[in-house]
């Protein structure tokens, strides 16, 4: 059941993407962006946790819940450090994943030779 409901909820996000891409004259990149602000909203409305008990990883994965770990680690580190907590929060609650990015891509650009266009 827990595979269904994850698929589900993920599959829902994608599907209002898509939408979104075929119904608007948005960008892909500004689409992205404001799926990370719709995280962070939802997040901080206490709105996101229920989601995630729902979808679990359908929900964790997308890009709403990157903006999700961003307003998290931030609300935590504002608790713990302050004002102060507002500049690293994100940075340290996003750093796994884009730390992985970066090493990931970089280890594609070796074994991948890139072509022009």
């Amino acid at each position: 059941m827990e595979y269904l409901s994850s698929f589900l909820v993920g599959g829902t996000l994608c599907l209002i993407g898509q939408l979104i891409i075929e119904k608007t004259k948005l960008t892909p990149a500004r689409i992205l962006v404001g799926y990370v602000i719709a995280g962070v909203v939802l997040s901080a409305l206490g709105l996101y946790e229920h989601l995630l008990d729902i979808g679990a990883s359908g929900a964790s994965v997308p890009l709403t819940g990157f903006g999700h770990i961003l307003a998290k680690a931030t609300r935590e580190a504002i608790d713990k450090d302050g004002l102060i907590g507002i500049f690293t929060g994100s940075l340290m609650g996003a750093a796994g994943g884009i730390e992985s990015a970066v090493i990931f891509s970089w280890l594609a650009a070796l074994v991948f030779k890139a072509k022009k266009k």
